[in-house]
């Protein structure tokens, strides 16, 4: 099987531009999952002022959106903690009847994990930082494993990082975390041979937790950012089953390639419907596209194009 057929780009991409909110300079890495009878959603807004900003959007179809034009205002008992003017990439993940907020907070110490909880995406209670500085993705299990909430997150240092890892971590509460381990890193060549981080959050299946990462190489014109796939150990998920040799995803469209950071596909978040797996990714750091696979198809063809 081409990997042309493992996902199939929407013909009506991209399906957020800019337009969907009057300050927007553009709109891409957000955050979707279903809620009651359609889909919510945390979306990363540049405003004009290229302030990074949170926003809430609802869709029946998860097509069509309705972003709110204002930020989302957090609580937090502790006024030091606090969401930074520069708030970016975040992903939600649905554990019993509560959705976790993880995103990055741009800070002097370079960029740091923000975590937030909200049940109904009109409020939001924000957490202490799960995370030391520097820090650039974070995404949360979508249930316990051995009692503890689990993370995949990847450090990182203060600027726009030439490298990295993704790690697994714990904790009992949300505040403490910890029990860190390796779980993969860059390749030797090729299309992920920069960095890589985690995506969409994991989604369990037979075959093991499911995860979606972005995987970066540096050509000579720059980072190219594609998606890649790989099954985790569903007792021990820091222990890798099969990861993709052959990439899932690849900035070919023109939307992809052309932007305000070019030849970005940055896989966000996954929704599972049935026997499918919408895919929603930022297209070139300036919109919103999605893709479709059918999971069979997809864990076939990692198993079969593994490292």
């Amino acid at each position: 099987m081409a990997n042309e057929t493992v996902f199939r780009r929407y013909k009506g991409n991209p399906i957020i531009t800019a337009k969907a909110v009057p300050r927007a300079n553009s709109i891409h890495n957000s955050a979707i999952v279903r809620y009651k009878d359609g889909y919510m959603g945390v979306f990363r807004v540049d405003e004009i002022s290229m302030d990074y900003t949170l926003h809430v959007g609802k869709s029946r179809d998860g097509i069509r959106w309705d972003i709110d034009p204002k930020s989302i205002k957090m609580k937090s008992g502790d006024p030091e903690v606090s969401v930074a003017t520069h708030s970016y990439d975040p992903r939600v993940t649905k554990l019993g009847d509560t959705y976790y907020v993880t995103w990055c907070n741009a800070a002097g110490q370079g960029p740091c994990i923000g975590l937030a909880t909200t049940k109904d995406f009109k409020a939001f209670k924000q957490w202490e930082n799960p995370l030391p500085p520097p820090n650039r993705n974070c995404v949360i299990f979508p249930r316990k494993i051995n009692g503890k909430f689990a993370i995949l997150h990847r450090p990182s240092d203060r600027g726009h990082t030439p490298f990295g890892d993704i790690f697994y971590a714990t904790s009992p509460d949300l505040i403490h975390w910890g029990c860190h381990r390796f779980v993969f890193g860059p390749t030797q060549g090729g299309w992920q041979s920069t960095k890589v981080g985690p995506g969409p959050h994991p989604i369990e299946t037979k075959d093991g937790w499911l995860l979606i990462y972005h995987g970066v190489w540096t050509s000579c014109n720059g980072y190219i950012y594609s998606a890649g796939g790989a099954l985790l150990d569903l007792k021990k998920p820091w222990k890798v089953l099969y990861r993709t040799r052959d990439y899932l995803m690849y900035p070919t469209e023109l939307y992809e390639r052309v932007g305000d950071v070019s030849n970005v596909l940055f896989p966000s978040s996954a929704v599972v419907e049935g026997k499918t797996l919408r895919l929603y990714y930022g297209c070139a750091d300036t919109c919103i596209g999605m893709a479709e696979a059918n999971i069979d198809e997809l864990i076939r063809f990692i198993k079969r194009h593994s490292l």
